[in-house]
């Protein structure tokens, strides 16, 4: 049975050490990061070896959304501008914004099918609000819940066209945070009331996506002393008060908004509620100390992975490439942003 992990790796081919570790741990799954990326043939064998040594049909993450975070570029993928440039693009309507962004994600999922990856970590669900830290900034698709949420949606339905699965984050809500997570503690004040007219409704909007991801963010109006990942009382809102019932996965248990060892970063946020970890560095030391408190996915969690994996399973039907690239491109021009 698979242990309730997602683990990087350190290279572009598995060590001999990594191999055994996963062999005995079996993962859920894995992630990889642009250090495990050369070429499509490379990236294709890399994925095969790690569901090799975890011994079952393991999904294979990646960060995709275009911009500022892309784990395959050029000259073997396309190079992406940044979505929010293209869900803004003035040249366009809102029926197109939408068609252009399904159209760009289902190139994207497209694209990770054919070297392996299954899961995409997009789209973003965070509202950005003024004066809130840049980590979001032009990843954000929208400045308001509905659009973000309707914008969302496509990228959803495109990598789901796709055959590749969508992770909605970081739930509830990174927009509002004034710090980045991978190197400090955010804490939201906001009252709950704003909250929930802002940060929460895009959340609730994808109450039935498959995958969601946890934000290391401190909303005080909930818990005033643990970040949402670690937080028993966010993670009941989030599947009571938001009515998210996909697999939750935490955001990567490496970042530096958390503090303490990772065998109690990695109790905590199963503790709180979190289905899955996440780790993803690849660093050894810490993915042993992880693996020594793992448990077995088992009841809900188990429920919400095979639920999760039917829908990665499902075969992508055969399309005309060259049709969407040329629609895709058309779109771009019109709208006057560099496409890829």
């Amino acid at each position: 049975m698979a242990k309730a992990a997602i683990f990087g790796c350190s290279a572009m081919r598995l060590s001999n050490q990594e191999r055994s570790f996963f062999r005995d741990v079996a993962p859920w799954g894995f992630i990889l990061f642009a250090r495990n990326i050369s070429e499509p043939d490379q990236v294709s064998d890399l994925c095969n070896d790690l569901r090799e040594a975890a011994g079952h049909n393991a999904p294979v993450l990646i960060d995709q959304e275009g911009g500022r975070v892309a784990r395959l570029r050029g000259p073997h993928w396309r190079e992406w501008p940044p979505v929010l440039e293209l869900a803004e693009a003035p040249g366009l309507n809102e029926a197109e914004r939408c068609e252009a962004l399904s159209l760009r994600y289902e190139i994207i999922g497209r694209e990770l099918r054919a070297c392996g990856i299954d899961v995409n970590c997009a789209p973003l669900l965070d509202v950005p609000l003024p004066g809130g830290h840049d980590v979001i900034g032009d990843r954000a698709l929208g400045s308001d819940p509905e659009t973000v949420s309707n914008r969302a949606r496509a990228v959803f339905d495109g990598l789901l066209r796709a055959g590749v699965l969508p992770v909605v984050k970081h739930v509830p809500g990174h927009g509002r945070a004034m710090v980045d997570s991978h190197l400090s503690l955010p804490v939201v004040d906001a009252c709950l009331g704003d909250l929930q007219s802002t940060d929460f409704p895009p959340f609730a909007a994808f109450a039935d996506a498959p995958l969601a991801m946890t934000a290391h963010v401190v909303y005080s109006a909930i818990d005033a002393g643990r970040c949402a990942t670690l937080s028993p009382d966010v993670i009941a809102f989030i599947r009571n008060g938001l009515g998210v019932d996909g697999l939750l996965m935490t955001d990567d248990l490496s970042m530096k908004a958390l503090s303490g060892d990772f065998a109690d970063r990695t109790r905590a946020s199963l503790v709180a509620g979190c289905d899955v970890v996440l780790h993803c560095n690849g660093d050894f030391s810490e993915m042993r100390e992880i693996a020594s408190v793992l448990p077995e996915l088992s009841g809900d969690a188990l429920r919400r992975a095979d639920y999760a994996e039917s829908l990665r399973r499902t075969t992508a039907p055969p399309v005309d490439l060259d049709s969407l690239d040329k629609r895709y491109a058309s779109l771009m021009e019109r709208a006057g942003v560099p496409h890829a």
